[in-house]
């Protein structure tokens, strides 16, 4: 890729490496929030997170008020999965965590042009995930 051959390849393999540390440290957030749900003490930012409801008014809405510490406690995963919009899934979707590492993996070891195509796709998906995270209710 570069010309050098001591160096072809290394853009591609540390691309790879960030995507899969992204997807990882998204796979373990997720996990943490799904816990905070099971657990019932789910708050605003766990299910905006989850659900990718970006406005408190529409968290509201879907979920009812919460109680006085501000928490969601008769809310149940499975209430958060019929109310997951696609902003969701990109944020804290496991599936598309699990596809970035897949993804990165395949990079580093096969490499070739649609692969790392796909890998700038993963990329982009890691990148979008983590802006729309930041813009979640606090």
């Amino acid at each position: 890729m570069t010309g050098f051959s001591p160096f072809d390849g290394l853009a591609v393999a540390a691309i790879a490496i960030a995507v899969a540390l992204s997807a990882i440290v998204s796979l373990v957030g997720s996990s943490t929030r799904k816990r905070a749900v099971a657990e019932a003490r789910a708050t605003a930012q766990d299910l905006a997170e989850l659900t990718g409801i970006l406005d408190p008014k529409e968290l509201l809405q879907a979920f009812g008020p919460p109680d006085m510490d501000r928490v969601w406690r008769s809310v149940t995963m499975a209430e958060v999965r019929a109310k997951t919009r696609p902003l969701g899934h990109l944020i804290s979707g496991d599936l598309v965590d699990w596809a970035c590492i897949g993804l990165a993996a395949l990079a580093i070891t096969i490499g070739g042009g649609y692969v790392v195509l796909a890998l700038w796709a993963a990329a982009a998906a890691q990148i979008t995930g983590w802006v729309l995270a930041a813009r979640l209710p606090r």
